[in-house]
């Protein structure tokens, strides 16, 4: 937190779009597509990030309209003690968070691996995202409507996303100046697919074993991916509150 909050607003922001950029929902489900037998669906996964674009952005525009008048009024109690005990509370949960998320998925690769009924149904729902996606008939409303599933289903884990809007709603920016870059926010987001579509189609197959080797890493890895932004964020906050409150923490300090 303060290592982002010494950079420039627009370099902080592009940081945390880069990271909002890798996961599922922004770069694993558009990767289905790109590594997809046949032609390249251009026209599928422009479609997808469009809406998953417009989706973060009607969100991010929601988000800061309410949070403007909440951070405001909350300034003053975020600095006290009591402010700086509420956000050590949060790191703390926050950090405990991430490692159980780690351990539950862990335990789960196991028994999916073991074929086990439930831990195949949690990895289930990305694929049936894929065949849907995939699948030639599909409808323009199916795609913009896993896009819709993919965002709603991965908010309320995209921290950089909401501490990226939250560094926007504190700003002494104007509004229009706010809701630039939200949308630049939104756009460098899907920028890493962007890049990887202009290099599929500039290079044909040359780079489909990477990309499947990639694809493969991430849908592995997606839990623990997340598990290890919590855990950073958690961390941070906890470590901030801390040095506040005058507590000295082990291996924290």
């Amino acid at each position: 937190m303060d290592l982002l909050n010494g950079l420039p607003l627009p370099l902080a922001l592009a940081i945390l779009a880069l990271v909002d950029g890798l996961s599922i929902g922004t770069l694993l489900i558009p990767l289905f597509l790109l590594i997809a037998p046949g032609r390249t669906r251009v026209t599928r996964i422009l479609l997808y990030l469009g809406t998953i674009t417009v989706f973060y952005l009607a969100v991010g525009v929601l988000f800061m309209l309410g949070l403007v008048n909440v951070i405001d009024a909350g300034s003053a109690f975020l600095t006290s003690a009591a402010g700086q005990t509420v956000q050590f509370v949060a790191g703390a949960a926050m950090l405990a968070g991430g490692i159980w998320i780690g351990v539950a998925d862990a335990r789960r690769s196991k028994r999916a691996k073991a074929g086990e009924p439930e831990a195949l149904r949690h990895r289930g729902r990305l694929l049936r995202w894929r065949d849907r996606l995939l699948a030639p008939g599909t409808s323009p409303g199916t795609v913009m409507a896993v896009a819709v599933a993919a965002g709603i289903t991965e908010l309320a884990t995209m921290l950089p996303y909401l501490l990226g809007m939250t560094m926007l709603a504190s700003s002494e920016l104007g509004s229009a100046a706010r809701f630039a870059m939200l949308a630049g926010y939104c756009l460098v987001m899907i920028a890493p697919v962007l890049l990887l579509l202009a290099a599929r189609l500039l290079t044909g197959r040359l780079i489909e074993g990477p990309l499947q080797r990639f694809a493969a890493w991430m849908q592995r890895t997606g839990a623990e991916n997340t598990s290890w932004i919590f855990g950073v964020v958690g961390f941070l906050l906890l470590r901030s509150a801390a040095a506040q409150l005058g507590i000295e923490l082990p291996l924290i300090g």
